[in-house]
């Protein structure tokens, strides 16, 4: 079974929290209310910014009032960047992104698919923006 880790859930949940509260005049918002909202650890939370800040799609605002913002609009922020900020390069198999991980690849009869699969799975995430998941969000709870 292939699946995104708890990482990369809610490295998105808690982008999605940010884009939600994201305007030209945004507030940041701290991450004890963002662990509230999304029922995530905060001890959690606090080890999934850190990625996100290093890669530049979060903000970190000191002082009174401060908190976490977006760096970024959301629709300028897409999934595949979140996923490759908290987790790194989304592969399906090794072999695609490591040419030396099996020695096998110049004579794979399969490696193809793999290649085309995992360009598919990226470009979907890359063309998946906050600001798309804000709309269907929106639509599924109005």
């Amino acid at each position: 079974m292939i699946k995104i880790s708890t990482k990369g859930r809610y490295g998105t949940r808690l982008m999605l929290n940010l884009a939600n509260h994201y305007k030209t005049d945004q507030r940041p918002v701290i991450l004890k209310d963002i662990a509230d909202d999304e029922d995530i650890s905060i001890r959690y939370l606090e080890q999934i910014i850190i990625p996100l800040m290093l890669n530049r799609h979060v903000k970190s605002v000191r002082g009174a009032g401060g908190g976490y913002v977006l760096a970024k609009p959301p629709s300028e922020t897409n999934i595949y960047d979140i996923f490759h900020a908290v987790e790194g390069p989304l592969c399906l198999v090794d072999c695609v992104d490591d040419s030396d991980y099996c020695d096998r690849i110049s004579f794979c009869p399969i490696i193809e698919i793999w290649r085309e699969a995992t360009f598919m799975l990226r470009d979907y995430f890359q063309k998946m923006t906050l600001q798309h998941l804000i709309e269907i969000t929106r639509t599924k709870n109005p």
